[in-house]
């Protein structure tokens, strides 16, 4: 066998030169293996366990058990899901002494030296089998502290959602934490402990709380949840109401505490200007209607009751989204400016945010739904393809995640859709990028309300170019197709943080300063790609030439850091710390580089003062990179390392260089690069795209070294890795344009098999 399958196994076994067919394939299996699946909805207490802006739990039980004596201990216990087994590295913080337990297994015991210095850090491995994982801290109280925080590394990456224990609490959003108890629940012998099914059964009472009291439940809704302002106020109230059969005239009928509106699907329906009782006649469509109501604070109160019924059998309420965590029936949102417009077509969704007031009536910041519950607000959640040290998904969806590997392939299905002109590829796509723009506004809110995001993270979080340039980049080459204006908006901050907040060297060149960590004072051939083909769209989309002439500039400013020019290759990277290029060609990093420098060469004016510059440098770059390619058509790991494997992307980005740089006349000897490009092509559809559309031999994501043996033995392949779908897609179709160019066409030599 040689490739990373038997050959019969092979696209190109099966389809030949079928390169639509190949194509079709591949985006296939990516659309089947990642359902559009949303964002979850959890009820989720804001009066719980928050997260800081690096996304560790804060659990500082000083603070949230002010009565516990010294020498009690309290717990906080929570359960997280993995789709597959999965590993991450957690981190404490111990303010006390702590326990920390997984599935019922002792991890981690603070030491004195941890428990006493301020700000000391452990790092935990954390291995989290498929399902439900049980997750349980034990903290003791000293004069010292009492408590911890805890997470994930890499918070915004591995993401570690934590759902509430107890069948009580079941699907709600959070860590729970017991009231302080006398003696340690775990035995020390096998590290054991037992709550049960039940908080009643767990012999602890547990925070924070999910009921209202007797008295609280007695108040109208509205004024229970809100409070009762100083000056009049405006909440909302969301349901579905669901009419049997056939259009009908229904009956609401209830209770006002205040002045209250109502519309039912999506038409105004009533206005009642006083307080008391009321029924009403409307029409109603047959199925579900939106129900909503704007209920005004008044001397009675504040709230409303209202039922409903047809013919005189009552109607069911539902709640108008599945908010896992809730059985209630109504959202809420307050409190509001009562003078506010209303339309209820955009108050009525879960991406809606709403200006907010205090109970003066001053603006005071945004709001978003409520349950009926204390302190309790509904909060979407990422809860797809969670990413484990090794940078693998496993098997859930990667649907609605923002990420860089995801702006590749976001890339390549929209072209690829273009291309063959498959609509429901390009609906596929722009419904991804949607599920992440649409919900922009409200993913800002909730880092700021919350301490770090439930969704977007790496767009909420931007620190780096890895966070924001190449999804960034896909979403304005969508925005040709879409015309959306929100992707306009968020690339205006995109690009803000690129050419204004970006850490430079003093000559200008982007580098990633990251203060403390390993990766300190480092510039890589990678953030070529993570901002040129960003800035090129950008350009374009507004029509400021400054973001085009900053990708010319970066490139030629890399080049003069990382160019081995004997070579014709780039190093991975060029270390400050050391003031040395790694001189290891990684063969994703200089893929990077060469694919877009295709992208700017396509886009830069003939005129551009830097055009000839660029030029070369392609050439130079594409003979280095070509006089490296293996009999099998495809690059190794790292170029000039004979023994290193055969790796996939880095095919797939020469070939989709080579071949645009023939097809577009950029290289002089198009009758080589042709045979190059073509021999790339077979090579990928021969030994790395089987024909189910798998992606095999991509690298996993790399961090860097001086050595090659860390890219060639430390970093293996992953099958499907997102590093590569997008890429074999978009080369896919610069080969088909190669192809029908005409002059330069040439019928590669067939790659044996066997």
């Amino acid at each position: 066998m040689s490739g990373y399958f038997e050959p019969r196994e092979s696209s190109r076994y099966w389809y030949g030169d079928d390169d639509k067919r190949i194509l079709e394939v591949l985006a296939g299996r990516y659309v089947g293996a990642n359902p559009p699946v949303p964002f979850t909805l959890r009820a989720f207490a804001k009066s719980g366990i928050l997260q800081s802006e690096n996304g560790l739990y804060e659990m500082d039980l000083f603070e949230r058990l002010p009565d516990a004596r010294q020498g009690q201990y309290a717990y906080l216990y929570g359960l997280v899901w993995s789709d597959d087994e999965r590993s991450i590295d957690g981190i404490i913080e111990p303010f006390g002494p702590i326990k920390l337990l997984v599935n019922e297994e002792q991890v981690y015991r603070s030491s004195v030296v941890d428990e006493l210095k301020p700000g000391a850090q452990a790092v935990i491995p954390l291995l989290f089998r498929k399902g439900w994982n049980q997750v349980l801290i034990e903290a003791r109280k000293t004069v010292a502290g009492f408590g911890c925080r805890f997470g994930a590394d890499e918070a915004k990456v591995r993401i570690m959602q934590v759902l509430a224990p107890f069948s009580g609490r079941a699907g709600s959003a959070g860590w729970v934490y017991s009231e302080p108890a006398d003696e340690s629940r775990i035995l020390e012998d096998n590290g054991y402990f037992s709550f049960g099914e039940s908080e009643e059964a767990s012999g602890l009472s547990w925070l924070p709380r999910r009921e209202w009291t007797a008295e609280e439940a007695e108040r109208p809704n509205c004024e229970r949840l809100f409070g009762s302002p100083a000056v009049p106020a405006a909440a909302f109230g969301w349901t579905k109401l669901n009419v049997p059969g056939r259009d009908a005239v229904i009956v609401l009928e209830g209770t006002a505490y205040g002045p209250t509106s109502i519309w039912l699907g999506g038409q105004f329906a009533a206005a009642l200007m006083k307080a008391g009782d009321f029924r009403i006649e409307v029409n109603a469509s047959a199925g579900y209607n939106e129900l909503l109501v704007r209920s005004i604070s008044g001397s009675a109160g504040w709230g409303f009751e209202l039922s409903a019924k047809q013919e005189g059998n009552r109607l069911g309420f539902e709640a108008p989204a599945h908010i896992h965590g809730y059985n209630g029936k109504w959202l809420f949102a307050g409190p509001l400016d009562p003078a506010d417009a209303v339309d209820s077509a955009l108050v009525c969704s879960t991406a809606a945010l709403f200006p907010a007031v205090n109970q003066n009536g001053e603006f005071s910041g945004y709001s978003y739904w409520w349950v009926d519950a204390p302190q309790t607000r509904v909060r979407p959640y990422y809860e797809n393809a969670m990413l484990s040290n090794k940078w693998t998904t496993g098997s859930a969806t990667n649907y609605g995640r923002w990420d860089y590997p995801l702006g590749v392939t976001m890339y390549g299905l929209l072209k690829m859709a273009r291309e063959l002109e498959r609509r429901d590829l390009i609906d596929y796509t722009l419904s991804h990028i949607r599920s992440c723009t649409d919900m922009y506004d409200y993913s800002m809110w909730d880092k700021e309300e919350y301490g770090f995001p439930s969704i977007n993270h790496q767009l909420v979080l931007i620190r780096m170019l890895d966070n924001c340039g190449s999804f960034g980049s896909a979403m304005l080459e969508a925005y040709a197709t879409a015309r959306d204006q929100t992707f306009l908006r968020i690339a205006d901050r995109i690009a803000d943080f690129m050419l204004e907040q970006l850490e430079r060297k003093e000559d200008g060149a982007f580098y990633r300063q990251c203060p403390g960590e390993y990766s300190a004072d480092t510039m890589w051939a990678d953030d070529l790609y993570m901002s040129g083909p960003f800035l090129i769209r950008y350009a374009l989309a507004t029509g400021e030439p400054k973001s085009l002439d900053e990708a010319a500039k970066q490139f030629l400013l890399f080049k003069s850091y990382l160019f081995m020019a004997d070579e014709g290759l780039m190093s991975h990277v060029f270390d400050f710390k050391y003031g040395k290029a790694t001189l290891v060609p990684w063969g994703r990093g200089n893929g990077w580089c060469l694919f877009s420098l295709s992208e700017l060469l396509e886009k830069l004016p003939p005129e551009h003062s830097d055009r000839q510059a660029l030029e070369a440098f392609f050439e130079e770059m594409c003979a280095g990179v070509a006089a490296l390619q293996g009999e099998s058509g495809m690059w190794r790991q790292v170029l000039n390392q004979a023994d290193a494997y055969e790796e996939a992307s880095c095919t797939a980005m020469f070939a989709y260089a080579f071949a645009r740089g023939v097809r577009c006349g950029w290289l002089k000897d198009q009758m080589a690069y042709t045979e190059t490009a073509l021999r790339a092509w077979q090579g990928l559809t021969s030994s790395a795209i089987d024909k189910q559309g798998n992606v095999h031999g991509v690298c996993s994501g790399s961090r860097y070294s001086f050595s090659p043996d860390y890219y060639m033995h430390d970093l293996r392949t992953v099958l499907n890795d997102n590093h590569g779908i997008g890429i074999m897609l978009l080369a896919g179709v610069e080969i088909m344009r190669l192809k029908a160019a005409g002059p330069a066409k040439i019928k590669a030599q067939p790659i044996e098999q066997t």
